[in-house]
């Protein structure tokens, strides 16, 4: 036990961190709670509206498309990546230059999200690389239309995997690399194949490492927003509709309308919607990624 007046020591070391987590964290997220139950542009008069701001995003079919592409990047893209991820570890790890091949893999996340964003753009636009091998290389006359609406969100999603697959592989990559080798030894000696030392050496000594790339990877692709953005709009306007994320409804609402005044209440109610689905897939990935640590 530690005794009190080491206790008390404590208070003046944590008093500053924690006064700036209430007035920086804490205080915005509570005032953000009062905007969500008001009509308001941020000026002028604001009228207290109560729930009516949460019922209104519960009933947008928009808000409804905006989830469900959340999702997909939350499932599908963050499965791919930590498929992806996970092969490349196993291919890098025995490669003698894999120093080099980390580093190249993890450049993506180096630069800002706008920038894959924009290579994709130039890359699939009708006369793009893509388009050109397609026709010159492969003979085909016409093309896919990468860049339509039916397509894009597919794409946001292929560029979201490429832009985030070496960040994780890294990660993934340390995590395997701290086994000692004489485990693989004597898994040889004892005659496991590949899949037997990576199921029974590789993932369980590893799992802590696992839980927390998804636990980031569920905080991340809660906030796509300029990958969306630039992808699906850029300084045309705003992307389509189809596209949308949770976090791009957010930013809609209050600088997406076409000269109607900011919506701050609906703002405020999509972003706690957005925290409150966060906590909740964290919670049960938590429960369902909980393992009692392996000491080695």
């Amino acid at each position: 036990m530690i005794s009190r007046s080491r206790q008390r020591a404590f208070v003046p070391m944590v008093a500053p961190a924690f006064a700036f987590l209430l007035t920086f964290v804490l205080g915005p997220a509570l005032y953000a709670v009062w905007i969500s139950l008001q009509e308001t542009a941020g000026y002028g008069e604001a009228r207290f509206v109560g729930l009516r701001n949460y019922v209104r995003l519960v009933g947008d079919p928009i808000f409804h498309q905006a989830l469900l592409n959340t999702l997909k990047l939350l499932v599908i893209a963050g499965g791919a990546t930590f498929l992806i991820g996970f092969a490349l570890t196993m291919v890098l790890r025995e490669m003698r230059g894999r120093l080099i091949a980390r580093n190249v893999l993890f450049f993506p996340n180096i630069v800002s999200a706008l920038v894959p964003a924009i290579v994709a753009g130039f890359l699939f636009n009708p006369d793009g690389l893509v388009n050109t091998i397609l026709r010159g290389v492969f003979g085909v006359e016409d093309p896919p239309k990468w860049l339509s609406v039916d397509n894009t969100f597919a794409l946001i999603m292929i560029v979201a995997i490429w832009a985030a697959v070496g960040y994780y592989t890294t990660i993934i990559m340390a995590a395997v690399d701290r086994i000692p080798r004489y485990f693989y030894e004597d898994c040889a000696l004892m005659g496991a194949n590949a899949w037997q030392r990576m199921r029974h050496v590789t993932i369980p000594l590893s799992w802590d490492v696992f839980s927390v790339c998804a636990l980031l990877w569920t905080i991340s692709s809660i906030k796509v927003f300029e990958l969306v953005l630039v992808f699906g709009g850029g300084t045309a306007g705003m992307p389509p509709n189809k596209t949308w994320t949770v976090a791009l409804y957010s930013y809609a609402a209050t600088y997406g309308g076409s000269g109607s005044p900011p919506e701050l209440g609906m703002t405020a109610a999509s972003a706690l919607f957005s925290l409150l689905i966060a906590a909740l897939i964290v919670l049960l990935l938590r429960r369902a990624l909980d393992r009692e640590a392996i000491q080695f």
